[in-house]
Formats: structure tokens, C-alpha cells, sequence
């Protein structure tokens, strides 16, 4: 009974750390992420708005009701981006209500996705990260991961390691690919599947040698191995 519980707490803060370090990512990517992407979201939806005359219009004022929510988001103020200021500021989930159909409005339910996520509701946080559509290569697999993220903690470990995986394979870079394959091989850890966690750090082992995790990934596949046994 003793082990029984044991190993429960222990399963318990192996996915606190699988989720602490999926928010630590995000702290340091996911701004500078979607950032890098607004400028293109504004000129594809000006694009769009020279064949279709009304979006340009609604383009526009979704871009300038987005811009204080950035603000509130840059400074983690994630309530007040989210649900709005009661004074000049509407808030994500009203933009994507009115503006849903542009691209600000599209980019509006990443940032309420990554809010919900802070504010610890992981099935809104999911919803909106789910009905996100990304153009862009980078942003894609970093909302997919956070999609698994939700799911770990919301107890659905093995769901989460899908997205984990899915991440990086939709990302094949040295920068965000191995960063998921060791959040997915923590993942197995917890559960136990130690084969599974093996497989995951050798693939950074092999295939992203030059990343950051591969640095001490063979003490994670040592430590793997060894439970394997």
C-alpha cells in the first residue's frame, strides 16, 4: 500500500515537471512565436481583403482590437486579455466572437488558448488551440504540444504524448522537435513505458545531436534502460 502510494506521488511529480517545463517553453517561445507571425496574419488578411471588400475593414479593426490584448498578454496579465478591460478593450474571446473570420480573429484563439491554459482551465485552453488554424511552421507544433500539455493535466497522459510526438514531427527542427521527444519520453517514463521513453530519447540522440537536449540525453536513456529491465 505503502508503494502503491509512493509511486502514484512520484507519477504526480513526474507530470508537473512534464507540464512545468511545456510552460517554461512557452514563456520563452511562444510570444516571440506569435509575434513573429502577426505582421504576416495582417498582410494575408489584407490580401484576402482586395478580393473580398468587406475584409478589409474587419481586418482592420480586429488588428486594432487585438492590440492592447498583446499588451495585457506580453505583461501576463492573461484575465484581463482574455475577458477584456470594461473600458477600451473587448478582449479575445469578444474578438473572436466578432472577428472570427479573419486572420487576427484566427490568431485571437491562440493567444485565448495560451490565457485559458495560464489561468489553469486546460478544456478551454484546448478547445481554442484545437480550432486554431496555423499558417506557419514554427507556431503549429508549439500549439500542438501545448494541446498534449493540457491533456496531461488533465490526467490523459497517453492522449498528451500523441500531441507531444505530433509536434515534432509536424516541427523536424533542432529547436522545438527534441524539446517535445524528451517531454513525450518523460511522459512514458511516468506511465511506465520505459521502452517507449528509450525510443523517444534515442531518436534525439540521433536525429537532433546538435540540440540543446541532446547535451545529456544518454543519462535520460541510461536511466530509461535501466527501469526497462
Amino acid at each position: 500500500m505503502v508503494t502503491k502510494e509512493k509511486n502514484t506521488k512520484k507519477q504526480g511529480t513526474e507530470v508537473e515537471e512534464i507540464v512545468s517545463k511545456s510552460e517554461l517553453f512557452i514563456e520563452n517561445h511562444s510570444k516571440k512565436i506569435i509575434y513573429a507571425i502577426i505582421a504576416v496574419a495582417v498582410i494575408a488578411g489584407a490580401i484576402l481583403g482586395v478580393r473580398h471588400g468587406y475584409m478589409i475593414p474587419q481586418e482592420e479593426k480586429a488588428a486594432a482590437a487585438m492590440f492592447k490584448g498583446e499588451q495585457y498578454f506580453a505583461r501576463d496579465s492573461f484575465a484581463l486579455a482574455l475577458n477584456g478591460n470594461n473600458a477600451d478593450y473587448i478582449g479575445f474571446e469578444a474578438i473572436i466572437d466578432q472577428y472570427g473570420s479573419t486572420q487576427s480573429g484566427n490568431l485571437a484563439k491562440a493567444y485565448a488558448g495560451i490565457c485559458h491554459f495560464k489561468l489553469g482551465d486546460n478544456q478551454k485552453a484546448m478547445d481554442y488551440l484545437k480550432s486554431f488554424d496555423p499558417k506557419d511552421d514554427m507556431i503549429s507544433p508549439a500549439m500542438i504540444g501545448l494541446i498534449g500539455d493540457c491533456y496531461v493535466n488533465m490526467g490523459n497522459t497517453q492522449e498528451g504524448i500523441s500531441y507531444f510526438e505530433k509536434a515534432a514531427n509536424e516541427a523536424n527542427n533542432d529547436v522545438v522537435s527534441p524539446f517535445f521527444l524528451k517531454k513525450a519520453g518523460r511522459a512514458y517514463e511516468s506511465l511506465q513505458q520505459y521502452d517507449k521513453a528509450v525510443a523517444a530519447y534515442t531518436t534525439i540522440k540521433t536525429k537532433y545531436q546538435t540540440s540543446m537536449e541532446a547535451s545529456d540525453i544518454d543519462k535520460f536513456i541510461a536511466r530509461a534502460a535501466n527501469k526497462a529491465k
